[in-house]
């Protein structure tokens, strides 16, 4: 028997999970979505995909064996309570929000559930996501492989032992698309100051980090050997990377970033 999933919110990283299970193929009749939001819904339930406003609204006789709860960390105080209504001693759950801890789940849900804490990306979206996860002290050899199965739906996945761990991971890979996406802002920007066209400029950027983000995910060099193949001594690559290398340059401001958002997510958790 196949096992039936609920998933509760189906935003950007909730469709992109539920689009993953559909491509890995999953039974549409075990994925049940919870999200209010009707609108949000529509292209899941024009593929079959049972949506309902809310726990109590759950096909009768549902009973899933994974809950996740895939919904902004602001509104998890009003939404996890109901879900102590399902049986918990025989259900997964899996969180992917920012600061909310295994411990945050065991107080409401009770100290004897199995919980996976977990931190996806938003290229989860088109399947080339990076996940890591951590499981309870509940959470069965047999429950987290049929998470990671869940996550890899949706890209890589690594799992840790050590849940303190996730801050930093929410940190790099969880806001790590942001940071590229503003690496390509500025080479945009960078490139007009220079005086090329707005359109091109952002298309010789966009492209620029689209590929070389592609070489870096074939290439069994590391990232280093990749930058110096494209560095001629005396080059003009070099004179930027002497800007970029320096003392006060992108290191320095990468690990004040890096710090910063994994404190962030450290006062998240209250």
């Amino acid at each position: 028997m196949s096992e039936k999933i609920l998933l509760v919110g189906c935003g950007k990283m909730g469709g992109a999970l539920v689009e993953g299970w559909l491509e890995q193929q999953f039974e549409i009749d075990d994925i049940v979505v919870v999200d209010p939001d009707s609108k949000i819904t529509t292209s899941f339930t024009a593929r079959g995909i049972k949506a309902v406003i809310d726990v109590d609204c759950l096909p009768e006789r549902f009973q899933p064996d994974v809950v996740v709860f895939a919904v902004k960390p602001q509104v998890m105080d009003q939404v996890v309570p109901p879900y102590k209504k399902l049986d918990t001693q025989s259900t997964i759950f899996i969180s992917i929000a920012a600061g909310k801890t295994v411990a945050y789940f065991e107080k409401i849900l009770g100290p004897s559930v199995a919980i996976v804490r977990a931190m996806p990306n938003t290229p989860a979206a088109i399947r080339r996501g990076i996940t890591v996860a951590c499981g309870s002290r509940k959470t069965t050899k047999v429950q987290r492989n049929f998470c990671h199965r869940l996550l890899k739906a949706v890209g890589e996945v690594e799992w840790v032992q050590d849940e303190g761990l996730i801050d930093a991971v929410t940190a790099l890979s969880g806001g790590g698309p942001a940071y590229v996406f503003f690496l390509a802002e500025v080479m945009a920007k960078a490139g007009m100051a220079s005086g090329l066209p707005s359109g091109l400029s952002e298309r010789l950027a966009r492209l620029t980090v689209a590929g070389a983000g592609e070489l870096l995910y074939r290439s069994t060099e590391p990232a280093s050997r990749l930058r110096e193949n494209v560095t001629s001594p005396g080059g003009t690559t070099a004179e930027a990377l002497k800007v970029l290398m320096a003392d006060d340059g992108w290191q320095p401001l990468m690990d004040l970033a890096i710090a910063e958002a994994t404190s962030r997510s450290k006062e998240l958790e209250g």
